[in-house]
């Protein structure tokens, strides 16, 4: 099976949301990332891995881990604001590409009306205009043709707490898209929060899938926050996001499904925690998601 598997640094609290948890230096999250047994990362909000490509790179080696990609939000939602948000992709992609990655992993941005009903979310009442579809799937396909250029391949990534959060909503970005321009990033945790079964998006979109996050969830912390009516944040915090193989998510049917594609890329570990909470070890956590993987589904 020649899949690779990465960690991220949001598994150590590291996410694209202000004042979230307590950050620890990017050097200990890079430490224990290959402490736990991974071979590659993914950047993190960008600015908090070195963004000079010879001092990034060098830090990476000195450790053994290779760059794999980065997740870069866009606000698809608003037409405005799609020129700047090309241009920050580009500077990503930039570093990206000078640094050795060959992933660039595009989303919608997460946005306070979407967070408040992530996870029940009524497509008619909560989603995008056709207008603002339209305008999405050109900035996209903009930024993944520059990517192209750059030698990046890039992916989307579906996002509870986004407007492309539910099965239909990924079903309604990948119809309006070049699958040659756009692949998808499959992320299970995020797929199964928005209403979905992993395997059920394997066998929808094949080998479009070129890029896979591999996230577990409590199916009891995700039950409680929809009848609680929290947030995605909330959710996080209560824990929804669990080590893999402790949660609901049929992630070895998943590599099962995704090793007949073909797939031979990367699988990154991601588990979205809040640092500020006593039992949040992500060290220990790492670990031993990367002991199932390599003990129960073999990679």
């Amino acid at each position: 099976m020649n899949i690779k598997v990465g960690n991220a640094p949001v598994s150590w609290g590291v996410m694209e949301v202000a004042g979230w948890g307590e950050q620890i230096s990017f050097r200990q999250v890079l430490d224990e990332i290959t402490e736990a047994g991974y071979a590659g990362t993914e950047l993190g909000p960008y600015g908090y891995f070195p963004t000079e490509p010879k001092l990034l790179t060098s830090e990476l080696s000195a450790r053994g881990l290779q760059l794999v990609g980065s997740f870069v939000p866009v606000p698809l939602a608003h037409r405005a604001r799609h020129e700047a948000g090309y241009q920050e992709a580009l500077k990503v992609a930039q570093l990206l590409a000078q640094a050795g990655a060959r992933i660039i992993v595009l989303a919608d941005e997460m946005s306070e009306a979407r967070m408040a009903v992530s996870g029940r979310v009524d497509e008619a009442r909560d989603g995008m205009s056709d207008r603002q579809w339209d305008g999405a799937a050109r900035i996209l396909s903009r930024i993944a043709g520059a990517c192209s250029a750059l030698g990046l391949s890039a992916v989307f990534h579906h996002h509870a707490g986004t407007f492309v959060e539910t099965p239909k909503e990924v079903a309604r970005l990948c119809e309006n898209t070049d699958p040659g321009l756009l692949g998808l990033c499959l992320d299970t945790g995020h797929y199964f929060f928005g209403g979905g079964y992993p395997s059920d998006a394997v066998r929808l979109y094949g080998s479009r899938i070129r890029h896979l996050h591999l996230k577990d969830v409590q199916l009891p912390v995700l039950e409680a926050a929809r009848r609680d009516n929290v947030g995605f944040l909330e959710a996080v915090r209560r824990g929804v996001f669990c080590e893999l193989g402790a949660g609901a998510v049929d992630l070895k049917q998943v590599i099962q499904d995704m090793t007949a594609t073909g797939y031979s890329g990367w699988v990154i570990v991601e588990q979205d925690v809040d640092t500020r909470s006593a039992d949040v070890k992500p060290l220990e956590s790492a670990r031993r998601s990367r002991q199932y993987l390599r003990n129960v589904i073999g990679v």
